[in-house]
């Protein structure tokens, strides 16, 4: 059975505190899982969350400020010595080719993975395979940064009724599917037929910027946005200095891009009191929120 929910591993911004760890965010997408930006911690927080390091089949970063890439070294040698051969492929902003280097060979271990780098140099796809295509988009943070958006091929979704209409069952269906057009005793019946439009699921990640064209473009029309919202709206004037969104800007992006499913995350230390990120967000998107804890899922809204 297919499996396509959001893992949320660590919600800290900068530090992590007694209850919140680094960053860390697993989405298992069917067979693939893209572990996003693994903060100081995030070895021991798959352990909790019961996610295998097998799981893993891409490394996602954004960029390489420590709470997004500390967990880097563990995640890595972990891989190896759970036997994982891989491929793994790690996405990382190309301008932080040394801090890359750093990080998978920080210290001594047995490297036997299979790890295949794909350093970002700009905007569009960057991974492609039947899970669909990852893309890539600059964002606007005092170092380079990037945020993602995951696209699944639309598809077909056949219609039962229609099927029975033209007297097609059991293994005719799956031809019907294959081929794209079936032969009955009364002619040829297409897929067109007796199918209809099925939109791909999208998702997007959009961690440490300022308010920009990127963020809008990773999050117009996904089911899912994984988004961060470091400071409440009385703190905007710090988010603009140190690059950061408010709850409210990121609240404004769902409701402007046609988000179906908001989950705020990267929380400031200074904040103790998470239904006062849910309250502001509420004021300005009327989605369902989704304000993250560490070790809960999230999973991707139904089909429409």
């Amino acid at each position: 059975m297919s499996v396509r929910e959001l893992v949320v591993l660590g919600t800290a911004s900068q530090v992590p505190g007694r209850t919140r760890n680094h960053n860390g965010y697993l989405l298992r997408w069917d067979g693939e899982g893209f572990l996003f930006d693994p903060g100081e911690g995030t070895q021991r927080q798959m352990l909790l969350a019961g996610v295998p390091a097998s799981a893993i089949t891409h490394l996602c970063v954004t960029h390489f400020h420590g709470d997004h890439c500390l967990g880097l070294p563990g995640v890595v040698q972990r891989l190896s010595l759970d036997g994982v051969a891989g491929p793994v492929h790690a996405l990382y902003p190309a301008s932080g080719q040394q801090y890359f280097d750093r990080l998978r060979h920080a210290s001594v271990f047995h490297e036997t993975t299979t790890i295949l780098p794909v350093p970002i140099t700009g905007d569009g796809p960057v991974r492609e395979g039947p899970f669909g295509t990852l893309f890539a988009r600059g964002l606007s943070h005092p170092v380079e940064s990037f945020g993602y958006r995951l696209v699944e091929p639309d598809g077909r979704r056949m219609r039962p009724d229609l099927l029975a209409r033209f007297g097609i069952g059991g293994p005719d269906v799956g031809r019907l599917q294959r081929d794209g057009s079936f032969a009955t005793g009364d002619g040829t019946v297409t897929l067109d037929e007796v199918s209809e439009a099925r939109p791909g699921q999208r998702f997007a990640f959009v961690m440490d910027t300022r308010l920009c064209d990127g963020v809008f473009a990773l999050a117009e029309g996904v089911d899912l946005l994984v988004i961060e919202s470091t400071f409440l709206s009385a703190e905007a004037a710090l988010a603009e200095r140190y690059g950061h969104l408010t709850v409210a800007q990121a609240a404004r992006v769902a409701a402007e891009s046609g988000v179906r499913r908001l989950v705020l995350t990267h929380f400031s230390q200074r904040y103790d009191d998470p239904s006062r990120f849910h309250d502001e967000a509420a004021e300005i998107f009327d989605g369902e929120i989704v304000v993250a804890a560490d070790l809960t899922r999230v999973g991707m809204p139904p089909r429409r």
